[in-house]
């Protein structure tokens, strides 16, 4: 379903950077003239995974978030760097956040993950038979990891039991995937 858009951008301009993210300023016109001004967060793609290991178990972390001042079940993830793919990006952030490498990968789908306030694009993989090994975290990140399996993760994502939204979401969209390998093993 495409549809016309109800504005015309008449500029743009950052008025705030930092390394992750920055703030832009669109000055905007309705189709009956009137101006508006409308500020998004322009903000890299991401990577969401769903790490399983080869026993069926479901990589997740517990991490500080400092904006809600609260300790929140999630799965790995992290922004795609410029001139890397979300593939590139999810290999990279399952190895910094969990030590993890995957044997085999599967893109789920993709989401606007803030879409109300920034541009950011959300991509899902599974990554599959999972090894642990030893993280490469960022000094700004308080990780701890917890295996959970694979229902118990996304009855939790179902039951509203995971705080964050996109981890949330990403488990959702991932079941149909993780629950037909299931079928493959056991069929």
């Amino acid at each position: 379903m495409s549809r016309e858009r109800p504005y015309r951008t008449l500029s743009q301009r950052h008025i705030w950077r930092s390394p992750w993210y920055s703030l832009r300023q669109d000055r905007l016109q309705a189709a009956d003239g009137s101006l508006a001004v409308y500020h998004v967060v322009d903000k890299p793609g991401a990577v969401w995974i769903v790490p399983v290991t080869a026993d069926g178990h479901l990589v997740m972390i517990e991490q500080y978030r400092y904006p809600v001042d609260d300790w929140c079940l999630e799965i790995p993830a992290g922004s795609i760097e410029p001139g890397n793919t979300p593939e590139a990006a999810a290999v990279r952030e399952l190895a910094e956040e969990v030590g993890g490498f995957a044997r085999a990968w599967t893109f789920v789908a993709r989401f606007y993950s803030l879409n109300g306030i920034s541009n950011q694009i959300a991509h899902v993989y599974v990554a599959w038979d999972v090894v642990l090994g030893l993280p490469q975290r960022e000094a700004t990140e308080h990780i701890t990891v917890h295996r959970v399996p694979v229902d118990e993760a996304l009855r939790m994502a179902a039951a509203g039991e995971i705080s964050d939204g996109p981890s949330a979401l990403a488990l959702l969209l991932s079941e149909r995937v993780l629950r037909s390998r299931g079928e493959e093993e056991n069929g």
